[in-house]
């Protein structure tokens, strides 16, 4: 029955316009502990089935939005690079100099449709009896809510682009494309076009273990600053969102290969006072206490005191199983989670699905509290890094970069 009623939300979501696609798919993406596991499924199967809008359509946004003598400075693509449920993306150059840029135009009606649209979804879960309208759903509902309004806030995230511009400018690792605010706007954002190849693609699929293992480390290292220095993390973990660029491609001087990180729409501040516990957890993970690791979900509020002793061992041990790349005591790691080096192999260990069967065996799930919000997030991030080091077949242990980060750049 519950199937049935979720194929349902996903016909009815399908049927509607505007930003209520992308809303299907933050739901999907972030919306496990609040929905049924038939919807989080049927939501993942939703797709932008948004068609683009017409180069004629399209040149009438740019033109309100930059006006005609600014426009008339480039030269638009009228074919689009992409296209998704909040709005296209164009390649343009620069006619005085050539410059490689890329617009990003936001549908018309898009930002101002986020509130009866959001609302016209949670009126489909009512409809559909799907979910309790408690407290917690609620609460989550209003960060979907708040989500989507960044989302479509283009002159936030050209500021936020171009902050970690500037925290990365020094880490020649990395690639962030540099905003042009002069052909910027509330629903257009130009960038530098910065060229690259998919994570997922054949080009470094063929690259060398050693290679692979450098982009992943410094995947994971990026992480680290996001969540121990700057206090912001890009939550979207969608492989879309980055590119790798080969050393000596297309006029690469560099002599190593660097991630081009794109689309800050999903940045998400943390404060101190979610950020402690949160690195107390890490480091006590990471050191081997458990007795730490328990207390730190105690005060990040999913787990409690009054839980039976062996339920929150239980559950301790699988947070400390998530950090196993990163860990220090190696004894636990299965034989065919490391090379000959005694490196970790992030692909072959299937950490995932060991810690998935790890908690099933805990019979933890009756005793689980829904995490704060800001938990869901980075556990997201989370598991989107392992997976892109994973999907690069990355072989290296963590262990090393971690340390450094928690007790300081000379441990």
């Amino acid at each position: 029955m519950l199937s049935s009623q979720a194929q349902f939300l996903v016909d009815e979501l399908g049927k509607l316009k505007g930003s209520v696609v992308k809303i299907g798919q933050v739901m999907a993406l972030y919306g496990e502990h609040f929905l049924p596991d038939e919807v989080t499924e049927a939501l993942h199967t939703l797709e932008d089935q948004t068609t683009s809008l017409g180069w004629a359509s399209i040149e009438k946004e740019l033109k309100a939005e930059l006006g005609p003598s600014r426009l008339g400075e480039l030269e638009v693509d009228p074919e689009p690079l992409g296209a998704a449920s909040l709005g296209q993306v164009h390649r343009a150059k620069r006619k005085s100099d050539g410059l490689e840029l890329v617009l990003k135009i936001q549908y018309p009606g898009v930002a101002n449709a986020v509130d009866s649209d959001l609302n016209a979804v949670a009126q489909l879960l009512k409809i559909a009896r799907l979910v309790s309208f408690g407290p917690e759903f609620k609460d989550w509902l209003g960060e979907v809510r708040e989500m989507m309004h960044r989302e479509v806030d283009y002159r936030l995230e050209a500021r936020t682009t171009e902050r970690f511009r500037q925290m990365l400018k020094e880490d020649p690792r990395f690639i962030v494309p540099r905003v042009l605010e002069e052909y910027s706007s509330a629903r257009v954002i130009a960038s530098t076009y910065e060229h690259g190849h998919s994570v997922s693609s054949e080009a470094v699929a063929q690259l060398s273990v050693e290679r692979r293992s450098e982009l992943g480390r410094a995947a994971l290292e990026l992480f680290f600053r996001e969540l121990f220095e700057w206090g912001e993390i890009q939550t979207d973990p969608n492989f879309g969102n980055y590119r790798i660029r080969l050393a000596g491609e297309q006029g690469e001087d560099k002599a190593y290969d660097r991630i081009v990180l794109l689309d800050f729409g999903a940045v998400q501040k943390y404060s101190d006072e979610f950020l402690q516990p949160v690195i107390r957890m890490i480091r006590a993970s990471y050191e081997g206490d458990l007795e730490q690791v328990i207390e730190g979900g105690v005060q990040l509020r999913f787990m409690s005191n009054d839980w039976p002793e062996d339920v929150l061992r239980r559950f301790g041990e699988v947070c400390m199983s998530v950090l196993e790349p990163l860990s220090r005591d190696r004894s636990q790691w299965p034989d065919y989670a490391t090379n000959e080096q005694g490196q970790y192999r992030w692909k072959q260990s299937d950490l995932p699905s060991r810690v998935a069967r790890q908690a099933a065996r805990s019979a933890i799930s009756r005793y689980f509290r829904v995490p704060p919000k800001e938990f869901v997030f980075l556990n997201r991030k989370l598991i989107g890094v392992y997976t892109f080091i994973a999907v690069l077949k990355a072989e290296f242990n963590g262990e090393d970069l971690l340390r450094r980060y928690l007790y300081g750049k000379d441990a």
